[in-house]
């Protein structure tokens, strides 16, 4: 069992800031920034691909509003990493809330993938065909 079901079940203890049926909401014990929560499904899933459809966005923006009450804070990161290369270290689907605050230290950076018209074309016809 993973150390989310293991919190799901009250096996481990959090910080719980949201819970229904079928989601809970709760403190990153690492908190990247003031108030870094993780929402989680309660049914195990190991990552975005694996996900039946579900309304977990709307628990996301519901958790955020919560955060932003509570800390007077208006910017977040909103965050998923899928797979060991993305960063995915519990292998239970979860989506990070982030706030942002004036001069804090989380960083996240994107490369510069520079590609030509016709890249561009061939790749999105690439996606959209499956």
């Amino acid at each position: 069992m993973c150390v989310f079901c293991k919190i799901i079940n009250g096996e481990i203890p959090c910080y719980k800031v949201y819970e229904d049926d079928k989601f809970l909401a709760f403190l990153d014990i690492s908190q990247a920034t003031i108030g870094h929560t993780l929402v989680v499904p309660k049914k195990h899933y190991p990552n975005i691909l694996s996900l039946e459809d579900n309304d977990i966005l709307g628990v996301v923006s519901l958790v955020c509003k919560k955060i932003e009450k509570a800390l007077d804070v208006h910017n977040f990161n909103i965050l998923n990493n899928c797979g060991v290369k993305a960063g995915q270290t519990v292998d239970h689907f979860h989506i990070h809330i982030s706030p942002r605050y004036d001069n804090d230290t989380m960083k996240i950076e994107f490369g510069s993938n520079e590609l030509t018209k016709e890249a561009f074309s061939e790749l999105c016809d690439k996606i959209k065909k499956n």
